[in-house]
């Protein structure tokens, strides 16, 4: 790849308050994907899910451990991912064996135990791709799995956020609006911004409506904020500790499927933007222990899993500033903003409706991003084997709403669809004749394989 001849790469040249303003750019634009993540979690285990501090500062940590396990070379961050937001849905809805009498809060870890096997599988890739390269690994996870696995991740989530919306339409409404004006009009820095538009906006929209003496269709407050006012300036984290369960594991592990599939993406996107092959130097297996690590990291202290972040990677294009130590910089800025509790409380305090609003957006752009990924490579559906692929991974992630419980020596297990999804796709894809994907024939289309929220290109940069 070409090195942009415009590009600054050291940014020390521009000096330290210069370097500390980009850091907080990038910070701004990971913001809102981030802490989503967990607002949205916390919806599903009814208050008791995962904290915006822990989530704030695995995002910072996780980065840095990035950056140390690819030389210090890639300027990527990691934020919270949203493939998971299936798998702790899926959790908080279990009511068959060992988490029969469970509280949600009793619930979460085993969740986040997942979440570090999944990480682990990252580790296990990377060393294979090192062992045996890229190419011989990714012809067991073309698009014709990896994208409808996607599709049905978004799905399966689309009624959570007719639930939340229905809270209250108008504000819902906003959300959705605000998102959908700057990510078609916006302009340089506002584009890549919307969900985070959208959530400022539309909560000042909630706090004119209190005012004014408005309250939600059920007669409920719009706003509340007994626990901020109690929260404090200053304090730790509330890390928890997680734990391990067979049928957790099962849930949230064959998500990283998909997510390793983005993370390829990512790197091969991160790559072009900035001209350097970052596949090839450090090499995809570091980036892959990278995220392996920070994603493990998080799952074991009671985070959500880290993902590379494309809104970064937009402002890497909008800036032209390709500095990994100005992402470092914005990883240091999320570690701090962990240790402010009354800040994570004024986000904890963000009315449903306005989460409805954002996850209209969000899981339906997941699902879209599915099927971008089935088109972009040229999946063939007048082939009968990618029809039958498809076909049986959908109805497989949609259909079994309840997964398949059984009991081997005595423990309850139980497969999620998203799981059989999974294992169907990838067992058929093995042993059905005519394959017609191979990794690398198309860069561009590789490129673009991920569950990013706000997807850069430079065109709408430029």
């Amino acid at each position: 790849m070409n090195e942009r001849k415009d590009a600054i790469r050291d940014a020390r040249t521009l000096g330290v308050p210069k370097m500390l303003l980009l850091g907080l750019q990038h910070m701004f634009a990971m913001f809102g994907a981030t802490i989503l993540v967990p607002i949205l979690v916390n919806s599903y285990f009814k208050g008791e899910g995962l904290s915006v501090q822990v989530t704030l500062i695995c995002a910072g940590l996780g980065t840095l451990f990035f950056h140390l396990c690819t030389k210090l070379k890639v300027p990527a961050f990691l934020g919270s991912s949203f493939a998971f937001l299936g798998g702790f849905s899926t959790i908080a809805q279990l009511d068959t064996g060992v988490f029969a009498d469970m509280t949600m809060g009793e619930k979460l870890p085993y969740a986040c135990g997942g979440i570090v096997v999944a990480g682990a599988l990252y580790l296990i890739l990377a060393l294979v791709i090192k062992v045996v390269g890229v190419k011989k690994v990714m012809r067991f996870l073309p698009p014709v799995v990896t994208g409808p696995i996607i599709i049905c991740i978004g799905l399966s989530l689309a009624p959570s956020a007719v639930n939340n919306a229905s809270t209250n339409w108008i504000l819902a409404l906003i959300a959705l609006a605000v998102i959908i004006i700057f990510n078609i009009w916006g302009k340089g820095m506002f584009r890549i911004i919307p969900i985070l538009l959208g959530v400022v906006i539309s909560y000042a929209a909630a706090l004119i409506m209190q005012a004014a003496g408005l309250t939600n269709p059920d007669g409920s407050a719009i706003l509340n904020f007994t626990e901020v006012a109690s929260a404090s300036w200053v304090g730790l984290p509330p890390f928890q500790l997680c734990k391990f369960n067979l049928t957790a594991i099962l849930v949230m592990a064959p998500i990283a499927l998909a997510t390793m599939m983005e993370h390829i993406g990512d790197m091969s996107a991160i790559s072009a933007t900035v001209g350097e092959n970052f596949i090839e130097d450090p090499g995809l297996h570091r980036t892959l222990i990278g995220d392996g690590l920070a994603t493990a990291f998080a799952g074991m202290v009671g985070g959500p899993a880290n993902t590379t972040y494309g809104e970064n990677t937009g402002v890497l294009e909008l800036s032209r500033v390709h500095d990994p130590r100005v992402i470092r910089i914005a990883a240091v800025f999320a570690v701090i903003l962990s240790f402010i509790p009354k800040m994570a409380e004024i986000i904890g305090s963000m009315p449903s409706a306005i989460i409805g609003g954002v996850s209209f957006m969000l899981y339906g752009m997941i699902s879209a991003i599915g099927v971008r990924n089935v088109v972009e490579n040229h999946v063939d559906f007048t082939k009968s084997r990618n029809l039958i692929i498809a076909a049986v991974i959908l109805v497989s992630g949609l259909g079994f709403s309840n997964g398949l419980t059984f009991t081997i020596a005595g423990t309850s297990i139980t497969l999620t669809g998203l799981a059989i999804a999974a294992l169907a796709g990838i067992i058929l894809n093995a042993i059905l004749p005519g394959k017609d994907y191979h990794f690398g024939d198309d860069p561009k289309a590789d490129a673009n394989r991920g569950l990013d929220m706000n997807p850069i290109q430079e065109e709408d940069i430029q």
